[in-house]
């Protein structure tokens, strides 16, 4: 595994790299640390401070490669994760870079956002974080496009000995089927279903068991982000994950929206966006969740009626 730390002296990169640490010490991964300066003037005081941040790894036994560059920070970043192949790039954001008291994105997140869209590795932007990385939460779609998330997700728990839970949000379905949604025990009925939803979310919990790391899926229903901020107020998570349309697909983007971006601007523990190809519509998601209830019915149907001939037909015998 190798790891890039994207350092500027500041406070926040420094918490980013505490909280990174312990990812890249129990995974032993190779890291580099590349510091920025805007300015050429700038470079011999952004090196003091790198050297601070590399006696952090030095504590952990982990050798550390320093790069230092001038010029503008997302593109920088771009060419480097261009020019070596990353697994993991870890960058530090102050709480006030990416939201205000109205939740609402400042100019200062343009360039966070920037390098999250900008680069092709798994990007984990750090504003605060515990100590310890102990309980995960991955925001799945229930669909194939988010396992290389949950499998990556997987691998860094692993070693850390932390807990993955999966929470799955259900879209508003149409009023005619809201009794139905309603049922109780629903959600154990969809994931034991032969429904491509059902088999997609049992393939995504085998993936965490493989590794010793599942915890439980959580599931809710409504709009996604409001309902994950619910989650991570119900529950203490040390990091949430969530997958990324790639920088490209800009229409899909624009009509379905980039959940992704819309979770790092509104929660205050790590998240971890990883890109995943082609997301489905939302519809299609409704589509196979009642599809899997009413195919789990069918066949509660057709028990009893064959149970129903077979008694009729023990009648006329008699």
């Amino acid at each position: 595994m190798k790891t890039l730390f994207c350092c500027d002296g500041s406070s926040a990169s420094e918490t980013a790299v505490r909280f990174g640490v312990q990812i890249v010490s129990a995974c032993r991964s190779e890291v580099s640390i590349l510091g920025i300066a805007e300015k050429p003037e700038d470079e011999d005081g952004l090196r003091r401070a790198l050297r601070r941040v590399q006696s952090i790894f030095k504590n952990q036994d982990l050798d550390t490669e320093l790069i230092v560059t001038v010029g503008r920070p997302v593109r920088e970043i771009a060419k480097q994760t261009k020019e070596k192949d990353y697994d993991l790039v870890v960058i530090g954001a102050a709480p006030e870079d990416l939201f205000d008291k109205s939740l609402e994105l400042v100019w200062m997140s343009v360039r966070v956002h920037e390098i999250v869209r900008s680069i092709d590795p798994p990007v984990l932007v750090v504003t605060r974080g515990n100590p310890e990385l102990r309980r995960i939460l991955v925001c799945t779609g229930g669909a194939a496009y988010i396992e290389k998330a949950i499998a990556f997700t997987g691998k860094i728990a692993q070693p850390v000995n932390a807990v993955v839970d999966l929470l799955y949000v259900l879209p508003e379905a149409p009023a005619i089927y809201e009794d139905l949604v309603r049922l109780e025990g629903i959600a154990d009925r969809v994931i034991e279903s032969n429904s491509r939803l059902g088999k997609a979310l049992s393939h995504q919990k085998d993936l965490l068991e493989q590794l010793g790391v599942f915890g439980e899926i959580r599931q809710r229903k409504g709009r996604v982000v409001p309902e994950v901020l619910k989650e991570l107020k119900q529950t203490q998570y040390d990091m949430v994950v969530s997958g990324s349309l790639p920088a490209k697909d800009r229409l899909r983007k624009y009509i379905m929206g980039d959940i992704a971006h819309e979770i790092l601007k509104r929660v205050e523990i790590p998240v971890l966006i990883i890109q995943t190809g082609v997301k489905r519509h939302p519809l299609l998601r409704v589509k196979e969740f009642l599809g899997g209830l009413f195919q789990g019915r069918e066949k509660t149907s057709a028990a009893v009626e064959n149970s129903g001939n077979s008694v009729h037909g023990e009648a006329e015998k008699m």
